[in-house]
């Protein structure tokens, strides 16, 4: 098993429910092949280097996941059949990645996701101090000689 990450660009036009099925269908691909997803980004709309299908913007996906040569062409076998999407490219990563360690850091990443944002008192004591009037207000004193100032009197 080999780890890749797949570049899709998409049809920028596509509302949120058109998106979604073709990230859906990656994830079934990837189940009924025999592949684990490791990460999905979705950095979103972005310009594009150059016009493709008469598009100025496009919206860019990427997905991380380990599986075999075959898994990676039925996924651009999909990706060149669907019109949603504009172009695709896949990389190898790694030809011989440890997975479990990288199901080690997924359980982590999923577990950091999972956890409530706490926040503690003395986390919250600073911003409060921070936004109260100091006790004593500063009083106007001399101003101090500035260096260009300085550069005036020996002149």
């Amino acid at each position: 098993m080999r780890r890749y990450e797949t570049f899709v660009i998409l049809d920028p036009d596509l509302s949120v429910e058109q998106r979604l099925p073709v990230i859906e269908r990656v994830k079934d691909i990837l189940s009924q092949m025999g592949g684990f997803l490791i990460r999905i980004d979705e950095w979103g709309s972005r310009k594009l280097a150059y016009p493709i299908a008469k598009k100025e913007r496009g919206y860019y996906v990427r997905f991380d996941f380990g599986g075999t040569g075959q898994l990676v062409n039925e996924m651009e076998r999909f990706f060149r059949i669907d019109e949603r999407v504009l172009k695709h490219m896949s990389v190898l990563l790694d030809p011989n990645p440890n997975i479990e360690q990288i199901k080690e850091e997924m359980a982590k990443a999923e577990a950091e996701a999972q956890k409530p944002a706490e926040t503690t008192p003395a986390e919250i004591a600073p911003a409060e101090n921070a936004s109260a009037a100091p006790a004593e207000a500063p009083t106007a004193a001399e101003p101090q000689p500035t260096a260009s100032a300085e550069i005036q009197k020996e002149a």
